[in-house]
C-alpha cells in the first residue's frame, strides 16, 4: 500500500486521479490501492462538499488502528524513529500508515513536506502508506485534517497508524488528543528536559524516547526525566510514562520503544482507557465539525446587513458585545 505509483494497479490510474465517487474509492482503498487512498486524503485535506460521505464510508472502520503519535523539537530524530518503527512494525507482520505533518509558510501557505524523503526506505513496500500534510496554519502541531486522514488510514486496513508532528516545541499537545499513545523525543544538549516542563509535555507523554543515546548528556536527560516523572502525582494503577533510549539512526532502541508502546497498549485495555481516550477524539471531532459549521453561519451573515447592525449597536454603546452575541445565535438558530 506504498503511496508510490510504481504499486497502484494499472487500471486505477485514470478514473481514481480525480475521481469523487466516494464508493468506489473506498472499496480500492480497502483493496490496497495507493491512488484511491491518496484521493481519499486529498478530498479531506481540501474540505471537498463530499467529505461528510467520505466519513460516512469509513465510519464502520473507525477504532481498529493504534494510532501513536511522535511529537519533540525539530533535530531530536522525530522522522528517523518514525522510519525504524516502520520496519520494525512491518516485521511484525503489520499494515502500517504514517502521517508525516510539515509546516506551512505564513507568507505563501507552501510547504517542503520533507519528512517523507527522510522514509524513502519503504517506498516500494505495500504494507505501507506514508503521507506528507502541511500544517496549514493550523496550531497545535498537526493538520485540521489529521483526524479525518487517520480515519482514512484505517478504512485502508492499517494496523498502526503513526503520526508525527510539526516539530515546533512547545505547543504541539494537540497530537495527544488524538493518539492511543504519544511518544516525547528528546535529546541530549537540547535543554529539552527544561523545556518540558514549561511545555506540559510531561502531562501528554506515555513514553519518553531520548534519542541520539550516545551523545554526552544522554544520562543527565534521563535522570531529568525520571525526576519530573517522580513529582507528578498518581494514584494506584495510574500509567506511570517509560523512559527509552535509542540510537534511531543506528536502529538500537526500537524494539524498546515498541515494547514500551506495547506496554502502554495493555494498560490502556486493561483499564478502559483506550475506550474513553477513543470517545474523548470522537466529541473533539464532532465540536469541530459543530464549530466549523456555525463559523461558516456566521460568515455568511456578513453578506447581510444581521452583523453589520450589530456591530454598529455595540460601537454606540447601544448594547454590549455578550447581548450581540446571544442575538446573533438567536438568528442563526432561527
Amino acid at each position: 500500500m506504498s503511496e508510490t505509483v510504481e504499486n497502484a494497479p494499472a487500471a486505477a490510474t485514470g478514473p481514481v486521479r480525480r475521481s469523487r465517487d466516494v464508493p468506489m474509492l473506498v472499496e480500492r482503498a480497502r483493496a490496497g490501492d495507493p491512488r484511491a487512498v491518496a484521493r481519499l486524503i486529498t478530498l479531506v485535506e481540501s474540505g471537498d462538499e463530499v467529505l461528510p460521505q467520505v466519513a460516512a464510508a469509513l465510519a464502520p472502520y473507525a477504532g481498529q488502528a493504534q494510532v501513536v503519535g511522535l511529537t519533540g523539537s525539530p533535530g531530536v530524530g522525530k522522522s528517523t524513529t518514525t522510519n525504524e518503527l516502520v520496519r520494525a512494525l512491518r516485521a511484525r507482520g503489520h499494515r502500517v500508515g504514517v502521517l508525516a505533518i510539515d509546516p506551512s509558510s505564513p507568507f505563501t501557505g507552501g510547504a517542503i513536506l520533507g519528512d517523507r524523503v527522510r522514509m524513502q526506505d519503504h517506498a516500494t513496500d505495500p504494507g505501507v502508506y506514508i503521507r506528507s500534510m502541511s500544517s496549514r496554519g493550523h496550531l497545535g502541531g498537526l493538520s485540521a485534517a489529521t483526524p479525518q486522514a487517520v480515519r482514512v488510514l484505517e478504512g485502508a486496513g492499517c494496523d498502526v497508524v503513526l503520526v508525527e508532528t510539526v516539530g515546533v516545541g512547545q505547543a504541539e499537545v494537540e497530537v495527544a488528543s488524538l493518539a492511543d499513545t504519544t511518544l516525547v523525543l528528546l535529546a541530549p544538549g537540547m535543554g529539552d528536559a527544561i523545556q518540558a516542563v514549561k511545555a506540559g509535555i510531561l502531562e501528554i507523554a506515555d513514553v519518553f524516547v531520548v534519542n541520539k543515546a550516545d551523545r554526552d548528556g544522554a544520562d543527565a536527560t534521563v535522570r531529568d526525566i525520571q525526576g519530573m516523572i517522580a513529582l507528578g502525582e498518581r494514584g494506584p494503577g495510574e500509567w506511570r510514562p517509560q523512559v527509552v533510549r535509542s540510537i534511531a539512526a543506528r536502529g538500537e532502541g526500537i524494539d524498546d520503544i515498541a515494547a514500551a508502546i506495547d506496554k502502554h497498549r495493555d494498560w490502556l485495555e486493561k483499564h478502559g482507557e483506550l475506550r474513553r481516550r477513543r470517545e474523548a477524539r470522537a466529541a473533539a471531532e464532532v465540536e469541530a465539525i459543530a464549530l466549523g459549521a456555525l463559523r461558516a453561519r456566521i460568515g455568511s451573515l456578513r453578506d447581510g446587513t444581521e452583523l453589520a447592525t450589530l456591530a454598529a449597536k455595540v460601537a454606540e454603546g447601544a448594547i454590549d458585545p455578550y447581548a450581540a452575541a446571544d442575538e446573533l445565535l438567536a438568528q442563526l438558530g432561527s
